[in-house]
């Protein structure tokens, strides 16, 4: 199978109305956060809930300084020991109260930040499967799963605990605040006027976080990208005996991630150093102006009790402030990262279902002036490729490596669409048939199969859900792929991750048993027999002949033997800067006796001598001769 050209990986698409990254001041506080509020409108009513549960318990706790300054002022001042217990049982009434609401805060947690992040990761995983191969060519699989996991599970922490407490914190401190200054106005205006250094400071270290936080979770994607590499090149790795050389890019990678991570680290100790030693200054500086007004006899000693009380409810909601303000930029970040894929708008979109009537699946297969080009490239790989398959026929594709085979196959079931000309399907262009619609006429198999950590069953009936037991024994026996028969469970043996407890052979049979499963109108092989050995790929090429007789077929050949399987043969010119052509269109026994370039490509390969034969039985032996020369 060719390799295909690809965007570098990189480069990362420009995302509209998303955050800009790295040096420059935000234009808002939060935006990407604010982008994903149709996320959390469901659950509105869950979160308003757990937003007045955790805001009730913190006010009951505060209720307790209250009752404390009743209580020295009152029974303690006047020795009324009857006086004590009514206070006493309040004070337990409200302790299980604030209990009570603690549970209830983590009851709706559950339901609703839960809901959100499931909502969330649902959508990004939809949405991978709507973007092309093109999408998926240029960006790091790595990146990707990082964005699925790790910065999704940011995000429920957010809107599960930070945003909660962002508001809860905020509210307490504002009403707690102003109890302060009834309380005693000078004291209690001392707090308010003590915390607008700490908002401006607290506004730039958030600000510099974010950038570290957004710099960490993008090189734990390239660390997660290394390590995903490394796993399923592992065979490769220890066959060539590299893996220092693995361990040292990774080492290299973590490192930079390690610091990374403490840079974070510092800045939020520094933060949390500040907003912890604050309010014990101002503490101290309020218990001595209240000591002396309390000595002076301004003050009752039960009201400054209660100061200092109410007060002391308020350090944890400040110090805790540095911890929300840097989980709450992680999440920013990472919504950021998520809204990057999220915003990318599929280049290959799916047609709209319409009545009109559709002709019938005959199976008919055009190309018409058809030019491609990859992203990120000025050079086309094709350029005005005309052909007609008619329906029924078989034809194969041949040419030198990189002249644009696959990438023609590819064009077929829009895994990625043409730069011009159009690709009609029984006379339909593809563009404008539903992606169901042209993938269930249209079936594939690669050089380079892919197989998923599934039972042998479901891989077969990916693109036939609903097929049974005999159409999968035929296809089986298409594919001579009855060893699934011999397997531990047979069609229920798991094949494990790419399939990698099979062969390569075994893989590619699995795969052709699958596309030609359903029986679909067209059949596209990439050279799906290229793993096989003389034997087993004889049988299935003449199983494959009763298949194709009637299916239309395009077929990617590199060796004589699959380009018997075809009524015509199209040779493709080498690519140059204007992108490859049709270099020459006929019979297998047309070109080899007068086209010099197909019998060059031919007769590279040990084979040609049999395919001759067997094509030709009166083949001369100097005709042979200057084949294979």
């Amino acid at each position: 199978m060719e390799s295909t050209p690809s965007a570098p990986v990189t480069s990362k698409p420009k995302i509209p109305d998303s955050t800009e990254l790295p040096d420059e001041p935000r234009r808002g506080a939060f935006v990407s956060l604010r982008r994903l509020a149709p996320f959390a409108r469901p659950y509105r009513g869950r979160m308003i809930l757990m937003t007045l549960a955790a805001l009730g318990a913190t006010l009951v706790g505060v209720a307790v300084p209250l009752l404390t300054k009743d209580l020295i002022d009152g029974p303690i001042a006047h020795h009324d020991k009857a006086a004590l217990w009514p206070l006493g049982g309040l004070v337990l009434l409200f302790g299980i109260a604030e209990a009570t609401l603690f549970w209830l805060r983590r009851w709706f947690l559950q339901r609703a930040a839960l809901g959100i992040e499931a909502d969330i990761r649902n959508a990004f995983f939809r949405h991978l499967q709507k973007l092309p191969v093109a999408f998926h060519d240029s960006w790091q699989s790595g990146q990707l799963v990082s964005r699925m996991s790790g910065d999704i599970n940011s995000l429920r922490r957010f809107f599960g605990f930070a945003l909660i407490f962002l508001v809860v914190n905020g509210a307490t401190f504002l009403l707690v605040g102003g109890a302060l200054v009834v309380i005693h106005p000078v004291m209690g205006l001392i707090i308010y006027a003590a915390s607008i250094p700490l908002i401006l400071y607290g506004r730039l270290a958030d600000r510099r976080y974010h950038r570290q936080s957004r710099a960490a979770q993008d090189q734990a994607g390239d660390v997660a990208t290394l390590v995903e590499e490394s796993a399923l090149g592992i065979r490769a790795v220890k066959a060539f005996g590299r893996q220092g050389l693995l361990f040292a890019r990774f080492d290299e990678r973590a490192q930079t991630l390690r610091t990374l991570e403490l840079t974070k680290i510092r800045t939020l100790s520094e933060l949390w150093a500040v907003f912890a030693s604050q309010p014990q200054l101002v503490l101290s500086l309020c218990v001595l102006i209240g000591a002396y007004a309390v000595s002076s006899g301004v003050l009752s000693l039960g009201t400054l009790v209660a100061f200092i009380s109410l007060y002391l409810t308020l350090l944890w909601p400040i110090e805790s402030m540095a911890w929300l303000m840097a989980q709450s930029q992680e999440a920013n970040s990472a919504a950021e990262r998520v809204l990057e894929v999220l915003d990318i708008v599929p280049a290959i979109a799916d047609a709209e279902t319409t009545q009109r009537p559709r002709p019938a699946s005959a199976g008919e297969l055009v190309f018409e002036n058809v030019s491609f080009t990859y992203p990120n490239s000025d050079r086309p790989v094709i350029s005005g490729f005309d052909l007609r398959v008619a329906p029924g026929e078989t034809v194969a594709l041949v040419g030198p490596t990189g002249c644009g085979k696959t990438t023609l196959t590819a064009l077929v079931p829009r895994l990625y669409d043409t730069t011009a000309g159009r690709v009609l399907v029984d006379g339909v262009d593809v563009r404008d048939l539903p992606l169901a619609e042209l993938r269930s006429k249209v079936a594939c198999a690669f050089e380079d199969p892919t197989l998923f950590s599934a039972s042998v069953r479901e891989n077969l009936t990916m693109g036939v859900p609903d097929a049974t037991g005999e159409q999968i024994d035929e296809a089986m026996g298409v594919a001579q792929a009855e060893f699934v028969n011999e397997l531990p469970w047979a069609l229920d043996t798991r094949v494990g991750e790419q399939g990698l407890t099979l062969s390569g052979g075994q893989r590619q049979r699995v795969a052709l048993a699958r596309a030609v499963l359903g029986r679909p109108s067209i059949l596209v092989l990439d050279d799906p027999l290229s793993a096989l050995d003389i034997h087993t790929e004889g049988k299935v090429e003449e199983a494959l002949h009763s298949v194709l007789r009637g299916t239309t077929g395009l077929v990617v050949a590199h060796r004589p033997s699959t380009v018997l399987l075809a009524d015509r043969v199209v040779l493709l010119s080498p690519a140059g800067p204007e992108g490859t052509t049709v270099a020459a269109v006929g019979t297998h026994h047309e070109l080899l006796q007068t086209c010099p370039a197909y019998r060059d490509i031919l007769s590279q390969t040990s084979d040609l001598s049999d395919a001759a034969e067997e094509s030709e039985p009166d083949t001369s032996d100097s005709e042979l001769v200057e084949v294979s020369r």
